[in-house]
């Protein structure tokens, strides 16, 4: 065989044609496996794809795009983070990390390290170790180890959405160009995913919110009860806003202090009555007619002095204020809140809210002309009942009694008939001042009331706070305006006066807590105090004498305790007449 048919093994012009044409075949045959890798790695992307965008709930949708982004790439662990208005992470969705390692790590990641360069930086990144970037900010206690990390951006109609992160690839020591391509492709479908679901999520609560209306709407025309109607409120709005906590707060007289009047959720029954310090962000939102959004309420700079009382009761996280009314008539205030580390509220919601409590705002309106209408009925029904005392009873009796003194003159020799005559003679006129007394009373005594009891309350522990040296907490519950009778308020009002006194001379307290509540047919007050306690070597207690006289000349109870760990407590009830 000549020279220039002798194979080579280098791929050559002078190769041997057999050796070349094996060359190909194992050429091709790698072009086919890639070809087969390729095929079956886009039948899971393809069903990945098909699983983010087959629901339209966003939680669900969110959780799967994780989820199918780490089974694509081989990823030990998964995350999703969210990004909120301030472009810090709102909602950090994770897979692969059980409920006992994510306590232990504590609150989810704000964006900082690695997290926070692929938010300042919206483009895909692969690293062989995340601790040796030097952007990496380390893990927090309880952490897992992690290596390699693959990270794309989701983008929603051009707009920012949020980051996926993968960690660990599984199997190797890195993630590779492949997985970066696969992600990325992933991340497009994810985002069309995320906007279906959002606009189904916004459809959906739009048609609850208008449902929710709808009912308002019904409650007030059909006559309901304006604090079961202020109720449905609250409750609607903390389910259509998936909050932890609602509140509404009203004023109490003119003094710019806010009482909470209606609370739904999270120790609701602790926060209603509470009434709220002029230092408050409710009172800030009531005084200026504007929205406030806070992200953390409890801990918010904006708070003054006593409003840490509402943080002693219950720990608020992220939250928002929304006054009830317009800027120049604000009616109350609604606070949605959610605990700490819970999310943040999206605008669409406050928006949402604030129609709503516009609407709340306008039950509060009805329910006052609907009460001002019954007492424009009442007064009207007391004014005609004086008048026709006046006009017809008052003067038959009046006549009456001078036809009976004319008599007398006739029975002057019948000395027993005279004597019972002078004494019926007297007898109507006792009763004539009884009824011009009645008619006076009639025509006073809704003046007399005017400013109401539960302004009278929080006047009195106003008052107290000069000498306690702090302002006592006061809660308020029940119809008490409406519903207690005027003596039974001048009780109260002087029982509520002489604990506050009793705690400021003697006590040296450092807290006084104050409950005034009614339930139409009871009237309770219960005043605690932290201080030294019952002294054992007083033996002269007027004071509590007349306390206790008071609550027994109305049928009713007065109680001194210890109170725990230490101080006393006052409880004053009676029982309320049936006709109040």
């Amino acid at each position: 065989m000549s020279e220039r048919w002798q194979g080579r093994h280098d791929g050559t012009p002078g190769a041997s044609p057999q050796l070349r044409l094996d060359e190909l075949l194992d050429g091709l045959q790698e072009q086919v496996q890639q070809v087969r890798a390729a095929r079956d790695r886009m039948r899971p992307l393809l069903d990945a794809v098909l699983a983010v965008g087959s629901d339209l709930d966003l939680g669900v949708v969110l959780h799967r795009i994780v989820e199918s982004a780490a089974t694509l790439v081989d990823a030990r662990y998964g995350a999703l983070g969210v990004l909120g208005d301030d472009g810090t992470i709102k909602q950090f969705v994770t897979v692969g990390m059980d409920e006992e390692t994510i306590a232990r790590i504590g609150p989810y990641p704000r964006g900082e390290g690695i997290l926070g360069l692929l938010i300042r930086h919206p483009e895909p990144l692969r690293l062989a170790n995340l601790a040796e970037h030097p952007a990496s900010a380390g893990f927090p206690p309880g952490h897992p180890p992690m290596t390699s990390f693959l990270g794309t951006p989701i983008q929603v109609r051009d707009q920012m959405f949020g980051n996926l992160y993968l960690t660990n690839k599984q199997g190797a020591d890195r993630f590779d160009a492949d997985d970066e391509a696969v992600l990325r492709t992933l991340a497009a479908a994810a985002g069309v995913a995320i906007d279906n679901a959002r606009l189904y999520d916004d459809a959906r609560r739009k048609q609850r919110w208008l449902a929710a209306s709808g009912e308002l709407t019904r409650g007030l025309l059909s006559g309901g009860n304006p604090g079961e109607v202020l109720d449905s409120v609250a409750t609607t709005v903390r389910e259509l806003a998936d909050a932890d906590l609602v509140t509404l707060a009203v004023p109490v007289g003119d003094s710019g202090e806010l009482v909470v009047e209606v609370a739904s959720g999270k120790r609701a029954e602790a926060l209603r009555g509470m009434v709220l310090p002029v230092t408050n962000l409710a009172a800030k939102v009531f005084a200026s007619g504007e929205t406030i959004i806070s992200e953390a309420v409890s801990t918010d700079p904006r708070i003054e002095g006593g409003s840490a009382k509402v943080a002693e009761v219950v720990e608020l996280g992220p939250a928002f204020f929304v006054p009830l009314g317009t800027r120049d008539h604000v009616r109350g205030v609604l606070l949605v809140a959610n605990v700490p580390g819970g999310p943040t509220f999206p605008e669409e919601v406050v928006d949402m809210v604030t129609g709503f409590g516009n609407q709340a705002a306008l039950t509060l309106d009805v329910a006052e002309h609907r009460r001002d209408a019954e007492r424009m009925l009442v007064l009207r029904d007391r004014d005609r009942i004086a008048r026709d005392l006046h006009d017809l009873v008052i003067q038959r009796l009046f006549a009456g009694a001078l036809s009976l003194q004319s008599t007398l003159g006739r029975v002057a020799d019948r000395p027993q008939v005279g004597e019972r005559i002078e004494r019926v003679v007297d007898d109507l006129d006792d009763t004539i001042k009884v009824i011009r007394s009645t008619i006076y009373a009639l025509r006073e005594s809704d003046r007399a009331r005017g400013s109401g009891l539960r302004a009278h309350l929080v006047a009195a522990t106003d008052r107290a706070a000069e000498a306690l040296g702090f302002a006592p907490a006061l809660r308020m519950t029940g119809l008490l305006d409406t519903g207690v009778p005027a003596d039974y308020a001048d009780h109260l009002l002087a029982v509520l006066g002489e604990a506050l006194s009793n705690a400021a001379r003697h006590a040296r307290a450092t807290s006084v807590d104050v409950t005034v509540e009614t339930s139409g047919t009871t009237l309770r007050l219960r005043v605690a105090d932290d201080g030294r306690g019952i002294d054992p070597a007083v033996t002269r207690r007027s004071g509590l004498a007349n306390l206790r006289r008071r609550a027994e000349d109305l049928d009713g109870t007065f109680t001194l305790d210890a109170n725990s760990p230490s101080g006393t407590v006052v409880e004053w009830v009676v029982p309320l007449p049936a006709s109040s």
